[in-house]
């Protein structure tokens, strides 16, 4: 009874990762002398969306994440900061990140354009407010 929901459990946690390691073991027998060696190899696998690094790039890794969709047809509340910058067409101007005080990851994305400053705001990697020149 305890396996199920120790299941459920783990695949309700999000941005986990899958590591999987080995070991391989060779012997090799030359005049007499037996040697043995060992290699290891890992892969890491995150299940989380990439994200925006401070320098504007998206960062790499192969998503195994559900939610991988294709890539939206406008900019609008709710797309990743990712999609932001492939819809742009462009590396940001700048990148701020930060912590909320509610442990959430906080990131603002400018673009200077010709008509002003854009500031595009993202809660946990989900765009979340934008604002344009002449908004309040």
């Amino acid at each position: 009874m305890k396996l199920p929901i120790l299941l459920v459990c783990a695949a309700a946690l999000g941005g986990c990762s899958v590591d999987m390691g080995g070991f391989a073991f060779q012997s090799e027998t030359k005049g007499g002398l037996t040697t043995t060696t060992t290699s290891s190899a890992s892969a890491g696998i995150s299940t989380q969306e990439p994200v925006l690094t401070a320098d504007g790039s998206c960062s790499v890794g192969v998503s195994l994440d559900p939610s991988t969709r294709p890539l939206p047809p406008a900019i609008a509340e709710g797309i990743t900061e990712c999609e932001l910058v492939k819809l742009k067409g462009a590396r940001p101007t700048d990148v701020l990140i930060g912590d909320s005080g509610k442990g959430q990851r906080e990131v603002q994305v400018l673009y200077s354009e010709p008509g002003g400053r854009e500031i595009y705001m993202f809660t946990d990697n989900r765009l979340s407010r934008i604002v344009k020149p002449g908004q309040g």
